[in-house]
């Protein structure tokens, strides 16, 4: 059997993937797999064998058995069968943590500061004691003491555990995640903290941690702000000192790679390590001494996935070079992997170990293919072809891998690289030999700094590459199984090309080649001739799989987004077309809900445009997130309401539809559809560049689906909270399914809606099927034009909201409440809560329950989904 260690890691790869994500034994999995088998071979009859068929699947099933035995069976299975108890067992571990009681009273070490704020510090703690129970785990500290903890200092700490947030959205950032690639398990919030005592001078961790702490002291002495904090991130890794504008531009530009230390350090490390030692020393001590540097240098900048890859490989190709054996570069991999793997199996989740072994998969899968083509051309230019190739067959692999997590692809990525390439090696090293330098106190460090910070800002500067058009381009998430067709795809061309084009071939290349050019002759001889009649029937099924996709019925989908204190809520129509309705946003903190959450959100749906956005009011929790959506999609038209007064977030949505050109249309109550030109009178209809402003109380959005716009009308409520009480108050009606939006309405307004809408009928409801167990009966008729199958509740359930009379015009099955986990305003209030529940309305709110999904049918059948299941 042939590389077993791979085999066994891949089946440790699929034991942790179906324990993490399906939570399920794999054993079970196997049991049944080995019924069906044994029974499909019990009653299969073996039939004579027909004459050779180029198209017979079981002909080419025979390659399998070169690469699938029993062996490789059975140690396939070992492994996964090992990696899916132990991730299954870690798992529930977990879980106990997060149950214990908020109140807690722990005994833990410091192992450093994390974060330092103006108002609170965070810091990692190793916990000895929980509670009185022995624990060793990993937990968060944040205290408003501005006391500065030392590494090392025993402390103990009463405060309130505060379990990690889990996915809140449909492929949403899941933090509890997150934190298991650390092996943290939440984070304590102190009310008090005591020293107990200050750790021995000698403890090793320490004096790695003040070795680090001394690094970047004097790293800071010697370069300026923005060359020291681009050094830590080229050579420790570190890119807490980076601000975001400078993040963004690396991340933009396909340059972030270089700020996490991964292979490519490690190797230009080597390189420059053998070249200066080599001379000394000769080539076996160097390599030892290599072998000594690069563990002391993973110490320093601590372990994380690329490092330790890149580190074992390197140490792994050294020691084969010391005891004369012949290093298997895909072993390497696996090794370096297992090890990675038994030491913390959720780390197959990290972005960071994703794209350490993809892309050097990519390298070892693509670059001699490529290499090879680019030679077939010319033999100039050998060493920038080697780069090119190089940079392009890690880019095959990773492209699928950025567009997954980031919904990003940058068109500069090859020039980038390019330029990177050739620089990047001399500025490594001599990063490097500054780091060494500054270990052994050198006293004229100035001389190394002055072209470590030239190097430095020339990769600044090619960041600014970002800032040119089409530098980011947003594509939708791709499912799974489409990266799977890909890589699919891409590794059999690049087997068909190598059998094609390699002269010397193995004998299950010669049969691939002769398998291909069979397949060619067949095709050519049985289709020259009827290329007409092929090209008919694949127009019939063409045609036939569009009219199957028309003509199928879809749902209507209400998305309720928790977008935290604040509203979103994101509508996919029955003819695919999509509607947002306001897009969350705080005013406290600098989390950016639009461009963090909101975004994301949209491009996970599938969608890269908007045809409608519909914007209740201008507060920043309802309008945070919609500005940055308008400013970075495609939007057909934005639905606003006049403005009873002119907020600073109303002139910067100005600002971005002028420049964009998005039409508007501004509806409000017994408004009759027109159209009138712009004026520079009117504060709400002051010009929108190059546009007509569309007055309506209606928009049809397609056939069965549509709004009333049932508020403001023409006067405007001039309370004290105008913009609130001046929120647009909407309806969609789809079929016999209806759904109120209250924006942030208050008591005032709702008394003016009941008044304006006491007299109207309609809307004759019938035949609503719930599911849950609550429906109308079938022969129901509202008396209320208020009525609705959903209500969206106002100011996400304030006290001065959802008056009884309102609600019961509304008289709602279901209630949506938009609100954030433990927020400051007491949202939802007691009150309100027991006014739904007497009226019979279904609560359902984004605190408790994450996302929220309305699913309607053609009949008028309501499903519900909640993403989180709470008693």
């Amino acid at each position: 059997m042939k590389r077993p260690i791979l085999i066994a890691v891949v089946g440790y790869i699929i034991g942790i993937i179906i324990g993490l994500y399906f939570k399920i034994s794999i054993a079970l999995f196997y049991g049944m797999l080995f019924i069906i088998y044994f029974t499909i071979k019990i009653i299969y009859i073996k039939i004579k064998k027909h004459k050779f068929s180029l198209y017979s699947i079981s002909r080419y099933l025979r390659y399998l058995k070169l690469f699938i035995n029993k062996k490789v069976i059975f140690l396939f299975i070992v492994f996964s069968c090992i990696s899916n108890i132990i991730i299954i067992n870690k798992n529930k571990y977990y879980n106990q943590i997060y149950k214990i009681s908020k109140d807690v009273e722990i005994e833990a070490k410091i192992e450093g500061l994390i974060e330092e704020k103006e108002y609170q510090n965070k810091y990692k703690i190793k916990v000895t004691k929980l509670n009185g129970k022995e624990e060793g785990i990993n937990l968060y500290l944040i205290t408003k003491d501005k006391v500065n903890y030392q590494y090392g200092d025993i402390v103990n700490v009463k405060g309130e555990y505060i379990a990690p947030s889990i996915q809140r959205n449909f492929g949403g950032f899941n933090y509890s995640n997150y934190l298991k690639t650390l092996n943290v398990y939440g984070t304590v919030k102190a009310s008090n903290i005591e020293i107990k005592k200050k750790l021995d001078a000698f403890d090793f961790n320490k004096m790695i941690f003040d070795l680090q702490e001394s690094i970047k002291n004097k790293a800071k002495q010697y370069l300026y702000d923005d060359s020291y904090s681009i050094y830590l991130g080229l050579i420790l890794g570190d890119t807490s000192n980076i601000d975001n504008e400078t993040m963004e531009n690396f991340r933009n530009s396909n340059m972030a790679h270089i700020l996490a230390v991964s292979g490519m350090h490690v190797s230009y490390i080597v390189i420059g390590i053998s070249i200066i030692l080599n001379k000394v020393f000769g080539k076996r001590k160097s390599k030892i001494i290599c072998i000594f540097i690069l563990i002391f240098y993973c110490f320093i900048i601590g372990f994380s996935p690329s490092i330790i890859r890149a580190s074992i490989m390197a140490i792994l190709v050294l020691l084969s070079g010391l005891f004369h054996r012949k290093d298997d570069i895909w072993n390497s991999l696996a090794i370096s992997l297992f090890i990675i793997l038994i030491y913390n199996p959720f780390l197959i989740t990290s972005i960071s170990l994703q794209y350490s072994y993809i892309g050097v998969i990519g390298i070892l899968i693509f670059y001699k293919s490529i290499l090879q083509f680019f030679k077939r051309k010319s033999d100039k230019f050998s060493k920038l072809k080697q780069i090119v190739a190089i940079s392009l067959s890690s880019q095959i692999f990773i492209i699928p891998l950025t567009i997954y997590h980031f919904n990003t692809l940058g068109i500069y990525y090859i020039l980038t690289n390019l330029i990177l390439s050739i620089i990047i090696g001399p500025l490594i090293i001599c990063g490097f030999i500054f780091l060494i330098l500054i270990l052994i106190k050198f006293p004229l460090l100035n001389i190394i700094a002055f072209p470590l910070q030239i190097g430095i800002k020339i990769i600044l500067n090619l960041s600014n590459i970002s800032k040119l058009p089409f530098s980011k381009i947003y594509v939708k998430t791709p499912q799974i199984y489409e990266i799977i067709i890909f890589y699919i795809i891409v590794i059999f061309i690049n087997i068909i090309y190598k059998s094609q084009s390699k002269k010397k071939l193995t004998n299950s290349g010669l049969r691939l080649k002769l398998t291909y050019q069979l397949i060619k002759y067949k095709f050519k001889s049985k289709f020259k001739n009827k290329k007409r009649k092929l090209l008919i029937i694949c127009t019939i099924i063409v045609f036939t799989i569009c009219s199957l996709i028309i003509i199928r019925p879809k749902k209507l989908r209400i998305h309720f987004v928790d977008v935290g204190q604040g509203d979103c809520c994101f509508i996919e129509t029955p003819g695919n077309k999509t509607i947002l309705i306001d897009g969350g946003g705080t005013e406290f903190g600098d989390f950016d809900v639009g461009k963090n959450t909101l975004l994301p959100y949209i491009l996970d749906r599938g969608y890269t445009s908007l045809d409608y956005v519909i914007i209740s009011h201008f507060d920043t929790d309802h309008i945070g997130g919609v500005l940055t959506v308008l400013q970075e999609l495609q939007v057909g038209q934005v639905i606003i309401s006049k403005q009873a007064e002119i907020s600073e977030n109303y002139r910067h949505f100005k600002e971005i539809v002028n420049k964009k050109n998005i039409q508007v249309l501004i509806v409000g109550a017994n408004y009759s559809k027109n159209e009138i030109e712009s004026s520079n009178n009117n504060a709400n209809s002051k010009k929108y560049e190059n546009k007509k402003i569309i007055y309506s109380s209606k928009e049809q959005i397609e056939k069965d689906l549509y709004f009333d716009f049932l508020w403001p009308n023409n006067d405007f409520l001039l309370t004290e909270n105008a913009l609130n009480n001046n929120s647009l108050v909407c309806k969609l009606h789809y079929m016999d399914f209806s759904m109120l939006f209250t924006g942030d309405i208050e008591d005032v307004a709702e008394k003016h809606i009941l008044h304006t809408y006491s007299k109207k009928t309609g809307n004759q409801n019938s035949n609503i099927n719930v599911n849950y167990n609550y429906s109308y009966s079938e022969n129901s008729c509202f008396d209320s034009f208020l009525n609705s199958t959903v209500l969206k509740v106002g100011h996400h359930g304030s006290k001065i909201s959802t008056t009884q009379e309102f609600l019961e015009a509304v008289n709602p099955q279901i209630a949506l409440i938009g609100v954030g986990e433990n927020n400051k305003f007491g949202h939802p209030n007691d009150i309100v809560i027991k006014r739904l529940e007497d009226n019979g309305a279904k609560i359902y709110r984004t605190d408790k329950n994450g996302e929220i999904s309305i699913i309607v049918n053609n009949q008028g059948k309501v499903t519900i989904k909640k993403l989180i299941n709470t008693n």
